[in-house]
């Protein structure tokens, strides 16, 4: 089933580095982010392991064929076609999806705030600890892909 996305044929799978590069570029992000965790700027953390998971897990979709929607949170894409993904992955689908959601909330309130909230005073360490760890747990199931 594939209700928010469309499967691709193999005619529009045409760039097939496209996926390695999403990995790739998200291994950078998380190199940026260990810097940003060790200087205390927990916000930027936040915001920057989300857009790791978000290239990781849109890499995820490309491997099962499923054309990128242009939306943050692409948690419930995942869970309606696992089916289209490797048996190694599918395990994990849910805490996936359940990152992805969470990390979607945080986006843009971590990156501009709002007038009740600024962003270095709202974000503890152990927010950044947790945004780390999610995007590195899935780094970690995805890492196959990235070579």
């Amino acid at each position: 089933m594939v209700s928010r996305a469309s499967v691709l044929g193999e005619d529009r799978m045409k760039n097939r580095s496209l996926t390695k590069d999403y990995l790739i570029r998200a291994e950078h992000r998380l190199a940026a982010v260990d810097l940003l965790f060790s200087r205390g700027a927990f916000a930027d953390v936040v915001r920057e392991a989300q857009e790791a998971v978000e290239l990781m897990l849109k890499a995820l979709l490309r491997t099962g064929r499923i054309e990128i929607p242009r939306i943050h949170d692409v948690g419930d894409i995942l869970l309606e076609n696992r089916q289209r993904f490797s048996k190694d992955v599918q395990p994990h689908l849910e805490r996936f999806a359940e990152i992805s959601r969470q990390m979607r909330r945080d986006r843009e309130l971590a990156f501009y705030g709002s007038e009740d909230l600024t962003p270095s005073e709202f974000y503890k360490k152990a927010d950044a600890e947790r945004a780390l760890g999610d995007a590195r747990f899935i780094w970690e199931k995805l890492r196959p892909f990235a070579t």
